[in-house]
């Protein structure tokens, strides 16, 4: 049965918002999983999330303390319909992410990677691309921050069968 997914990633609740957009919210309802890529900032939104979501994947970012890393993996990984996650707040510069995201998630040496789609957030830029060994990249931006981007953003998109479909960026108006 297919499986909505709902990516986000540096909230910074409530340096940057003081709570995220309705949109958000209404996308956390529509959604069977919500991965968040980091930067939280504040425990209160991990709680809301927590109560709120039917699943929820985190991992800290680089301006969360220590109350939400006690709470949160640096680097999360899960299956879901046949496809292997793994979520990170970050992955460095643009240049060569996907050859380094390849070697960090190489695999067991038999050429496939571990991962089939890796989750990221840190730079409020979205990206969605392939590393040369397969590894689909995906940034959700930020639905809070849009720093140099139009809009602030979010994804969406669905697992079925083995495949991640509807790759949506979806812009959130605060």
């Amino acid at each position: 049965m297919p499986t909505r997914l709902l990516l986000i990633s540096d909230t910074h609740v409530p340096a940057r918002a003081k709570r995220l957009p309705d949109r958000v919210w209404r996308a956390v309802d529509e959604s069977d999983v919500v991965v968040h890529a980091g930067d939280w900032v504040d425990a209160a939104t991990l709680d809301a999330l927590e109560a709120r979501a039917a699943r929820l994947v985190g991992v800290f970012g680089n301006n969360d303390g220590p109350a939400l890393r006690a709470r949160l993996p640096e680097v999360a990984r899960f299956e879901l319909e046949g496809l292997r996650f793994g979520v990170v707040h970050e992955t460095g510069p643009a240049t060569g992410r996907g050859l380094r995201a390849d070697a960090a998630y190489a695999g067991p040496g038999d050429g496939r990677p571990e991962l089939d789609v890796l989750v990221f957030g840190r730079s409020h830029i979205p990206w969605d691309a392939v590393t040369p060994r397969g590894i689909r990249l995906l940034n959700p931006g930020s639905p809070t921050d849009r720093r140099r981007q139009p809009v602030c953003t979010m994804m969406t998109a669905i697992a079925d069968a083995g495949e991640l479909r509807e790759v949506e960026l979806v812009p959130v108006e605060r």
